[in-house]
């Protein structure tokens, strides 16, 4: 998958953009990648005298994975998914400048506009951090206007 096509199913942009591409997808489940340079916005004050990845970071990355997922499932309807819940979250080693994580997310459930998925982050093979959680579809938020 494209980086125009992870931009048309998902509203991320960079710094914020945690998927550099997509490796699989199927109807229920997919696998993406994203390497973290040594220059990312984080790693400036998060250990800067020895960088790591925030967990946070690991979880959101996944869970950006999980949204264009889900946006097949969508078909076009006017929203966002969001994250409404984050359950079993177990972080198993750190993830430094320069790897490589792999995150496969798989939806398990759906009710309505409720989608229930887990994830799982790798790094070189070694699990990084495992959870399970849960998005809405939301109204897709106004645009900011420009500052003057």
């Amino acid at each position: 998958m494209t980086l125009e096509r992870i931009h048309q199913a998902i509203p991320h942009r960079a710094p914020m953009l945690l998927v550099d591409e997509v490796i699989e997808e199927s109807a229920d489940r997919i696998i993406c990648r994203k390497r973290f340079a040594a220059d990312e916005f984080f790693f400036q004050g998060h250990y800067p005298e020895a960088s790591i990845t925030p967990g946070v970071i690991l979880c959101e990355a996944a869970m950006q994975a999980g949204a264009i997922l889900l946006s097949q499932h969508l078909g076009g309807a006017a929203g966002v998914p969001v994250a409404t819940r984050l359950n079993n979250v177990k972080f198993k080693s750190m993830v430094l400048p320069g790897d490589t994580i792999e995150m496969q997310v798989e939806l398990t459930e759906r009710l309505a506009d409720a989608f229930y998925l887990n994830a799982k982050v790798t790094n070189a093979g070694k699990l990084a951090v495992r959870f399970d959680f849960a998005c809405t579809l939301a109204p897709a938020p106004a645009p900011t206007p420009p500052s003057a």
